[in-house]
This record gives structure tokens, sequence and C-alpha cells, in this order.
């Protein structure tokens, strides 16, 4: 089992993924995920999957938090953190999630198998049912801060 990250490090990785740069520049990685694939170009693979793994580090954290893809990551570490939910269920939004990891699954099998509409509508459908959770969670978010607000 694997110890946390202390909460200094996780701040510092969540306020720099938080920068729209980042989460914006993450959206056509599975697309260009699931070309790979299909072109069987493996040095792509590669470098989408670091893409993946080190953008969420790359940029500097913003200065504010207007942006909507700012508050896409802050309203994800909200509904992972303090709402101890989780990204995946039958629940919604968490529903659209789940869905989009099948459809991922899904456009993953239909590149291997060189099916380009199938790949193409699961690849849409992928990424599709990640920015409605991400929308469904943000205006959750949105509305807590209202809330306190109000309540202040």
């Amino acid at each position: 089992m694997t110890a946390p990250l202390p909460n200094s490090v996780r701040d510092w990785f969540w306020s720099r993924h938080s920068n729209p740069k980042s989460g914006w520049s993450r959206v056509p990685t599975g697309a260009v995920i699931v070309y790979a694939v299909y072109q069987r170009r493996w040095r792509l693979l590669a470098a989408a999957l670091l893409w993946t793994a080190i953008n969420p580090i790359l940029f500097a954290p913003p200065d504010t938090e207007d942006a909507w893809m700012t508050r896409a990551v802050l309203a994800e570490r909200w509904w992972l953190g303090e709402q101890d939910n989780g990204t995946m269920g039958l629940d919604y939004p968490n529903v659209c999630n789940t869905g989009g990891a099948l459809a991922s699954a899904l456009a993953l099998y239909a590149a291997w198998r060189r099916r380009p509409v199938s790949a193409a509508v699961a690849t849409l459908a992928m990424s599709g049912l990640k920015l409605w959770w991400l929308r469904e969670i943000v205006q959750r978010y949105d509305k807590r801060g209202s809330e306190q607000s109000a309540l202040a």
C-alpha cells in the first residue's frame, strides 16, 4: 500500500493542474491515443501517454479562478476530496464518466480493429461524456460557492 502524498505536494499538483492550459490541452489527448492505435504509430502513442502523465505539472498556477477549465479542475478536486465521491459509478453525474470509460475502451478496440467510424463515434462519446461530467460538477462546485456566500 502506498502512502498518501503530503498535503503540500497535493496542493502543488492541483494548483498547477488547474491552469486552463493544462486542462484544455489534455482534452484532445484521448483522440490522439485512439488515432495512434489506429495508425499503429507507437511513438505517437508513447508521446501521448507521456503527455498525459506530465501535463498536470507543466503549467504555472492560474492567476484567477475565472476560467471554466480552472473551475473544472478545482471542482474535480472538491468532488473527490471534500465530497468524498469517486469518478465512476451508476449514480449521476458519475455515470457520465463510467460511460466515457466504456466509450474509450470501445474506441481503442475499434481503432485496433481499424473500424474508423466506430472509433470516431466512440472517441466523440468519450470526450463528450467527460466534458458533460465536468460541466455537472462545475455547476455543483459553483453553487456551493454561492451558497457559502449567502450564509456569510
